[in-house]
């Protein structure tokens, strides 16, 4: 099976939504807020990466829907996301990008455009499943999982960045984690009034924030010797699995973009202390997001 160029992928995942000018091919809607991250003192002595080090780091975040239409209501069916960028000490980012799919379907980038193609179109999913069989059950996990299902918040549900990296200790040792947030909201957090609108995730998020700022624990699942961390698909075994640190959103942020700026959030902006694995779909990611700035640009 041969890969698109970031080109004919970003063509044909745009053909699914329609053109939106001046949004992302994909997490079209969404907004930014401003957070902050300590690490745990395990995530230290794991990783010597400087966000890892327990120091209070600014973060930026955005919640969005998956999807590539931005007048899309809140109420669809759709994976969410969450993009964290953390600020480090010495100017420079480093990013992770989760969803709320706790498995991710394909293993390579022409498998995850065909799949947004039948996503898109559900007369094209029975073709696309006869094609990758090894895609039924994740997708059917996800399904049992509520990953699409319309939440209550963006506060409320857990994101799962879906590729590896490896983390390298102060002392050399090196070991290959998976990350997911997950949220410390209870019931008792929830606000005393509904939010019905086209756009009530945002406004929910937006009145929770200002009763208080929202919580999650970031944790990750150290790779065993059997585990594959260049495989998206891949399910690990290893038990091994701790908090790294606690972020905090605190605020809706002022919007980085509406002069006309762009901002990325980049899986592959990495620093010292982390590395990528060789995962294809991981490693296609910057050439599609360029395409798609080059299209927002325009």
């Amino acid at each position: 099976m041969v890969d698109p160029s970031p080109e004919q992928a970003i063509n044909r995942i745009r053909a699914g939504y329609g053109e939106h000018a001046g949004f992302r091919t994909l997490h079209a809607k969404g907004a930014f807020y401003d957070a902050t991250f300590v690490a745990t003192p395990e995530a230290t002595a794991r990783c010597r990466a400087l966000h890892l080090q327990g120091d209070e780091v600014p973060v930026l975040v955005r919640f969005s829907n998956g999807g590539g239409n931005p007048r899309r209501g809140d109420g669809v069916q759709d994976v969410r996301g969450l993009a964290v960028s953390f600020k480090l000490p010495d100017g420079t980012a480093t990013d992770l990008l989760g969803q709320t799919a706790p498995r991710f379907p394909v293993k390579t980038p022409e498998s995850f455009v065909e799949l947004v193609e039948a996503t898109n179109d559900p007369r094209k999913m029975p073709v696309f499943l006869a094609r990758h069989r090894g895609a039924i059950l994740p997708i059917a996990e996800n399904l049992r999982a509520r990953a699409v299902v319309s939440p209550r918040s963006y506060a409320e549900v857990s994101y799962y960045p879906i590729h590896a990296y490896k983390w390298i200790a102060a002392d050399g040792s090196e070991s290959w984690v998976r990350y997911t947030f997950r949220p410390l909201a209870k019931p008792e957090d929830r606000l005393d009034r509904k939010f019905t609108g086209k756009d009530r995730l945002r406004e929910e998020i937006a009145a929770r924030l200002a009763a208080g700022p929202v919580h999650f624990a970031m944790s990750v699942q150290v790779a065993g010797h059997k585990d594959h961390p260049h495989d998206p698909t891949s399910v690990w075994k290893s038990q091994d699995v701790f908090d790294t640190g606690t972020l905090t959103v605190t605020a809706p942020a002022a919007d980085p973009e509406a002069d006309g700026g762009i901002v990325v959030f980049d899986p592959t902006r990495i620093v010292d202390g982390i590395e990528l694995s060789d995962d294809p779909i991981l490693r296609y990611r910057p050439a599609a997001y360029s395409e798609s700035v080059t299209r927002r640009l325009r």
